[in-house]
């Protein structure tokens, strides 16, 4: 069996060089929560280099936060601020003569278009230009995910392998000191449930239902390069490859 490993880059870590050689596809900050023209750049030539496919990731427009934290905006403020970064994304990959191969949403922008039906749709609103021929990375059973399919935009079910979830399929707040998961061996124990049984197993320890096309690592994750590299060594011994 082949996955697709996606990871969050170009948000001012630097640990590119050494975390795309290892996965299958990246989401690039694109300026709203981290990022800027060369760091986008810069992490293009890597993926190109390293054969992994690029993808837009928007945010909140909240560089001192992160992007981690619910902005209230006007319809017209958040559809302007989307395309400003997807656009500038795309500019800079038709430059580099690299397909953008699909959009995911970040940090509070990603729960919110999960769960609130007014942002999903000012977000969808703003990426329809853009959306001939990409994916868009969606949680599974998500608002936006249900809009999406209803407008003929193509999408892709993600899950996340270092974070925990929540009985009702939300993530675990990074407030929370289980919010994440750093163990690789735990972290190939959430996979393997995801691949094997198409759940995922919660913090009270119940099953439910998911269904992952792509699986998320977060680069800034403290011991993401560690979880990749034993990912690596693991997966085989299960006929599970990263796609490549």
């Amino acid at each position: 069996m082949k996955i697709d490993i996606n990871c969050d880059v170009g948000e001012g870590v630097g640990n590119e060089e050494e975390l795309l050689p290892l996965i299958s596809s990246c989401n690039i900050a694109c300026g709203g929560h981290a990022g800027d023209e060369n760091s986008i750049r810069n992490v293009i030539k890597i993926a190109k280099k390293n054969k992994v496919l690029i993808g837009a990731h928007p945010s909140y427009p909240d560089k001192a936060l992160f992007g981690r934290k619910t902005m209230v905006l006007s319809k017209e403020i958040l559809i302007a601020t989307i395309q400003e970064q997807v656009h500038l994304f795309f500019v800079i990959a038709k430059e580099e003569n690299v397909s953008v191969h699909h959009i995911k949403a970040h940090g509070a922008l990603y729960n919110d278009c999960a769960s609130n039906i007014d942002v999903a749709l000012a977000f969808l609103e703003a990426i329809i230009p853009y959306s001939d021929g990409i994916k868009l990375y969606v949680p599974y059973n998500a608002i936006i995910a249900q809009e999406a399919i209803k407008q003929g935009v193509s999408i892709a079910y993600e899950s996340f392998l270092d974070r925990n979830y929540n009985d009702d399929g939300s993530l675990v707040a990074r407030s929370k000191e289980n919010a994440l998961l750093e163990n690789p061996k735990d972290v190939l124990r959430h996979l393997r449930y995801m691949i094997e049984d198409g759940k995922i197993k919660t913090i009270n320890n119940k099953l439910i239902n998911c269904l992952s096309d792509t699986f998320c690592i977060h680069g800034d994750t403290v011991s993401a390069l560690k979880i990749l590299m034993y990912l690596h060594d693991e997966l085989p011994n299960y006929n599970i490859q990263i796609n490549q």
